[in-house]
């Protein structure tokens, strides 16, 4: 049962790195901005606390099988642009209709999982995802609620979401996949190998694209530390504890669970943003945090 507790700490410190990076995205930084400041600000963390953890334990860096890097840098390139499309939703909606869009992850974490790792999802977790897939297609309509079906479908939030979830799935499953490849039976070893080789891959990356595409960015992210800091801090302790779950579980069910994060978003929307959730959106939310209510009693 542990994975099950890993992944609701995981989703209320990634609501808060969000609602953090959502601040920064008003104005202080670009959508490219806001997702480099995420990897910047995390990857010394994860990079101290990895090496600190490995030198308490006196043991050296356990070797790592042939495909770990092909996960790693895939992995890091779908996140990448899964949160890119995940601050862009707030351009569009609300911020916690935005975090419940990129939910779409679930489902097709199953699906991802199967085809590159042969995860499999019993007939019970299947069902419980499918409750969550209702969820989020009733959310997945314009604000207004006007105009026919093709344009409430069709519209540009729905089209992020839906691209971010496909993003986030492969970047789950590659996570997932880069763990089991580390040689050690201590799960969060394997995760602590992962993540800064993660981190540090996607901080050069996006640096240099943006160095290259949105001059002077790079810049204000730096200027931004106080409040990127914490952004920093908060993206570590989400990623210890996706990781460790990645580690220890089918990345849907770890996902599925993480679907709290829906509750949390809401808190924030009204508390932070003074936003207000629609009777539709709230019955969205309700059927997804049924479906999440339901894995943990399979399980």
């Amino acid at each position: 049962m542990s994975w099950i507790y890993l992944s609701v700490m995981a989703a209320a410190f990634q609501t808060l790195r969000f609602m953090l990076q959502k601040r920064l995205s008003m104005g202080t930084l670009s959508a490219g901005g806001a997702t480099l400041a995420r990897f910047f600000y995390t990857a010394p963390f994860v990079t101290l606390l990895a090496a600190g953890y490995l030198l308490w334990r006196g043991q050296g860096v356990p070797e790592i099988g042939p495909r770990f890097w092909v996960y790693v840098l895939s992995g890091g390139i779908a996140q990448i642009l899964a949160t890119w499309c995940v601050v862009a939703i707030f351009a569009s909606r609300n911020f916690a209709v935005g975090i419940t869009f990129k939910k779409t992850e679930v489902m097709l974490t199953a699906l991802v999982g199967f085809v590159v790792l042969g995860d499999m999802v019993t007939f019970g977790g299947l069902m419980a995802i499918g409750l969550g897939l209702v969820g989020v297609l009733v959310l997945s309509d314009i604000p207004e609620g006007a105009g026919g079906l093709l344009r409430r479908a069709m519209n540009r939030a729905a089209g992020l979401g839906i691209l971010s979830g496909v993003l986030f799935a492969v970047s789950a499953v590659a996570y997932r996949g880069a763990t089991l490849e580390v040689q050690a039976e201590d799960a969060l070893m394997r995760a602590l190998v992962a993540m800064p080789c993660v981190t540090i891959f996607q901080t050069l990356a996006l640096s240099a694209y943006l160095r290259w595409r949105e001059v002077g960015e790079v810049g204000r992210v730096v200027a931004s530390w106080r409040t990127s800091v914490w952004m920093g801090l908060a993206g570590m302790g989400g990623s210890i504890c996706w990781f460790t779950a990645f580690a220890m579980m089918n990345a849907a069910y770890v996902f599925a669970v993480g679907q709290v994060e829906v509750i949390f978003s809401i808190i924030v929307s009204v508390w932070f943003f003074n936003e207000v959730i629609t009777r539709r959106e709230w019955v969205g939310m309700a059927l997804i945090t049924m479906s999440v209510l339901a894995l943990v009693w399979l399980h």
